[in-house]
């Protein structure tokens, strides 16, 4: 950053001989960290100042007979698989499952920001400063899209705040500092540096976590991410391990993004977000050949939902949306961000690709509804094989109720694949139900194979798929 430059000036003599450091004393306070000797940052006086304001939040659950309470609160999270052997190996007599997590005040009347599956279903919550006080906290708001929580105590005084900083002015390779309570070990303060920006991590549908080496174990989810000035640039929510400790990749929600959301959930208690009723996926280079693009960018519609704003706009399966209310998409990603920011019932501008033709057309955004996760069950399957390397069966009574397939759904089932075809290289994976092959319609073997004679002197077959309930399109190089 560009604070770092500024911690401390060298001027060297004309003829290089004298080196000469000039040292300022400056308030800690809306100042850059002074640095030692050696060059390395000074964080005593920070750290002093800032730790009154992180605390430990510890939540606990009720829980069945068997132990547990019918999930674990950090499944779909990098924590997902320490925290199950952590749970193996305890007792199965106990009646409450505890979570240990971190947070910051962020409001003197006291509000605090925290992780979502850090509070997440819990019964009770304890939150725990640095000099030992105790208060019970109850949850404002929670998102877990995002994964943040907005709890609050009540302690009839003011409490010391963070300042939010500004998680875009952040750089790659600039300190920062983390404080938390990895392994409920109370104010433990770590250092790095930001290792990049813009990671998506498989979490939601909003990904874009700043990653750092900055050390991070369980138990510092929520907890603040300070840059030099003593600013909140990011949320710690998020490892990578092979073991459950720190590997030195940690991840944090940047702060720009948690702000929006902290204050729609201070004033509802929930988040509105933007929504125009359809699904998307990446333009990859071969779709982009096979759809007409020069550039794989834009997002792909893979579906649009009967009733639900895109459909009204007049959006189509296989439109490529590449411009947002006037703002490019450049990678598929960006949209979701973009129209969940959108207030509800904006009309926005859309540049559209439909059918190798640029068009422009307007949507009004709804309100996003809630979503639900499917759980779909995978197994074997027979079938013959095509050219493709991909082979399909119809569907039955009996795939359809161990796929959990809706009634009405047609098409034919990826029952297996060649390793080495082109079809496994382009991604097609077993128990895909495949419905459309190069704008061809599937609903038996029989259109199947059609499709495939009709499309045989194409290089790239561009086919449309159901997985795990989502549609995707994906092109298949035929003559690699």
């Amino acid at each position: 950053m560009n604070a770092m430059k500024n911690i401390h000036r060298t001027w060297m003599h004309t003829l290089g001989l004298t080196v000469l450091f000039l040292l300022v004393a400056v308030s800690l306070v809306g100042s850059p960290t002074p640095t030692r000797a050696d060059g390395l940052p000074e964080l005593t006086e920070l750290v002093k100042r800032l730790k009154p304001s992180v605390v430990n939040i510890h939540a606990s659950r009720k829980m069945d007979a068997e132990g547990g309470n019918g999930r674990n609160p950090f499944e779909g999270t990098p924590f997902e698989h320490f925290f199950k052997q952590f749970n193996d190996q305890m007792p199965r007599d106990r009646m409450e499952s505890q979570n240990l997590g971190s947070g910051f005040v962020i409001d003197p009347e006291g509000f605090i920001l925290t992780n979502h599956h850090v509070v997440d279903g819990a019964d009770k919550i304890t939150v725990r400063f640095p000099d030992e006080r105790e208060f019970s906290a109850k949850i404002i708001g929670s998102d877990s899209k995002t994964d943040l929580a907005l709890i609050r105590i009540e302690t009839g005084e003011k409490l010391p705040v963070v300042t939010l900083g500004d998680s875009n002015a952040s750089e790659v390779g600039a300190w920062v500092m983390a404080i938390g309570n990895p392994f409920g070990l109370d104010a433990t303060v770590t250092v790095g540096i930001i290792s990049a920006k813009g990671r998506i991590i498989g979490s939601g549908p909003y990904d874009d976590f700043i990653q750092t080496d900055a050390a991070i174990n369980p138990g510092n989810s929520g907890g603040p991410l300070f840059d030099m000035q003593g600013k909140v640039v990011g949320i710690n929510t998020a490892i990578f391990s092979r073991s459950g400790g720190n590997m030195g990749i940690g991840f944090a929600i940047p702060i720009n993004l948690a702000k929006s959301v902290v204050n729609q959930l201070k004033t509802n208690g929930h988040v509105t977000r933007g929504w125009l009723g359809i699904g998307i996926q990446t333009v990859t280079p071969e779709l982009a050949q096979a759809l007409g693009l020069k550039d794989p960018k834009g997002a792909l519609i893979t579906h649009v939902m009967p009733g639900g704003p895109g459909e009204k706009a007049g959006l189509k399966t296989g439109d490529v949306i590449l411009k947002f209310d006037g703002r490019e998409i450049s990678r598929m990603r960006e949209l979701p961000t973009m129209v969940a920011a959108t207030e509800v019932g904006k009309k926005t501008n859309l540049d559209v690709l439909r059918d190798g033709k640029h068009i422009k057309m307007s949507a009004t955004t709804g309100e996003m509804p809630h979503e639900e996760e499917a759980d779909p069950t995978k197994t074997n399957s027979k079938a013959d094989s095509d050219r493709l390397g991909m082979q399909v069966e119809p569907i039955n009574d009996r795939n359809r109720q161990r796929l959990g397939l809706d009634p009405e759904q047609s098409g034919v089932i990826v029952a297996s694949l060649s390793p080495n075809g082109a079809a496994s290289e382009a991604g097609v994976q077993r128990n895909d139900v495949l419905v459309e092959l190069n704008r061809m319609k599937i609903d038996s073997i029989a259109s199947y194979e059609k499709a495939l004679e009709v499309t045989r002197d194409k290089s790239t077959v561009l086919v449309r798929l159901i997985r795990n309930g989502d549609p995707l399109f994906i092109a298949i190089n035929s003559r690699r």
